[in-house]
């Protein structure tokens, strides 16, 4: 359930932002930034890690309210300056993807809307995982998620959008994959050549992967790749065709409050679609606090996967999702 932030309104935000950031967006987004200068105490950031020093420093100086506006990369540093702390994160989506704030039913396409949904000060807590300590909110990756993610250029990004991570996945689909073992806090064990854990039920926009993910539950949603190689590429348009990713042959699904990652090499690793660094073993375990973030009361659903699923129309078998909880 939501809660009313009680904050006076007008306020002046303290607002974090990357003036370098190479998003389409950008200009757009500095423009508006300018036109609404009045709203804003604002932070540009000079080098990587800047953003989560500063959101860790307002946390630790009492502000109510810290704004992200940029893409992923902002996001997620201002996410894990917030970590353990009582400040609302507010956002203003300025990335390509900004799944989060899809996820969130935040305004994507207008940020005169976004900033009207931190204005309303309803706030929403939210479950905060992390992967060998890095926060996440929304999903994280190992294998060949993650490796795409390395693979894809900020020029490459720029000039192609999504499209410059289908050009990385192609590249990778060539290359021979590690071999991971996946241990849940009840002893499951599963084997396989990537994994994806889902927070929210979104990856990479508006696709829902996810089918049974909540933010609220204590819980990821895991997905297990058994094939590399087309397979894996088959299998996710699949999910992202129906909802989520079914029983299939060369996936493995099910939920797990923590879980540790051991692969027979160092493999890239990825959260909230930043990449974090290549790690022989990587443990998932939710953090000790909630992330309280001003959103409104429901999320906003995409219409891609509609159009997607009426390309794929391939037969799928009933699901039956597993669950695994720590004693």
């Amino acid at each position: 359930m939501g809660e009313e932030c009680g904050m006076a309104s007008p306020r002046r935000y303290p607002l974090i932002f990357n003036p370098k950031a190479r998003s389409q967006k950008g200009g757009r987004v500095l423009r508006f930034l300018m036109s609404h200068a009045n709203r804003f105490a604002m932070y540009a950031t000079n080098h990587a890690g800047e953003a989560r020093d500063l959101a860790a420093r307002f946390a630790r100086e009492g502000e109510p309210v810290v704004i992200a506006a940029g893409g992923d990369g902002t996001l997620n540093e201002v996410v894990h300056g917030l970590a353990g702390s009582s400040t609302v994160l507010g956002v203003l989506p300025a990335g390509t993807m900004n799944v989060f704030a899809r996820e969130m039913g935040i305004p994507f396409d207008s940020l005169e809307r976004a900033l009207a949904i931190i204005d309303a000060g309803l706030v929403r807590e939210v479950d905060l995982f992390s992967a060998n300590g890095s926060p996440f909110v929304q999903m994280a990756g190992i294998g060949f998620d993650a490796q795409v993610i390395e693979e894809t250029t900020w020029e490459s990004k720029k000039m192609l959008g999504p499209l410059a991570y289908l050009l990385a996945a192609v590249k990778v689909l060539g290359e021979q994959p590690p071999k991971m073992e996946i241990i849940c806090a009840d002893g499951r064990r599963e084997e396989g050549v990537a994994v994806v854990a889902g927070n929210g039920s979104l990856y990479g926009g508006q696709f829902k992967l996810f089918r049974n993910a909540d933010n609220q539950d204590s819980k990821l949603d895991v997905l297990v790749y058994k094939e590399a190689g087309y397979r894996i590429v088959l299998d996710s348009l699949r999910g992202l065709a129906f909802g989520g990713v079914d029983l299939l042959a060369s996936t493995s699904y099910f939920q797990t409050e923590a879980f540790t990652v051991r692969a027979n090499r160092e493999v890239p690793v990825e959260v909230d679609g930043e990449w974090i660094g290549r790690f022989s073993e990587v443990r998932f375990v939710e953090t000790a606090s909630r992330l309280r973030v001003l959103a409104p009361e429901g999320p906003v659903a995409g219409n891609f996967a509609e159009a997607l699923k009426s390309m794929l129309q391939w037969p799928r078998r009933q699901p039956e999702l597993q669950t695994t909880r720590s004693v």
